[in-house]
């Protein structure tokens, strides 16, 4: 299995905006909160265990 990491979201700028309007006002524990809420969120809409240990593996710079 091979993960996507070339660009693949639509209007990329967009979505960076809206990430950082959502952790606005947050303080430090309630912005990683909020990150760990939104990872677990879409690790389970991805749904697959491999794909989620290469992106695990990916994102340590493995």
């Amino acid at each position: 299995m091979k993960l996507i990491t070339d660009p693949n979201l639509p209007d990329p700028d967009g979505f960076y905006a809206e990430l950082l309007a959502a952790h606005r006002g947050l303080s430090d524990p309630e912005s990683q909160a909020l990150n760990a809420r939104l990872i677990l969120i879409l690790a389970n809409h991805v749904g697959d265990r491999e794909a989620l240990a290469l992106a695990l593996a990916l994102a340590r710079g493995r």
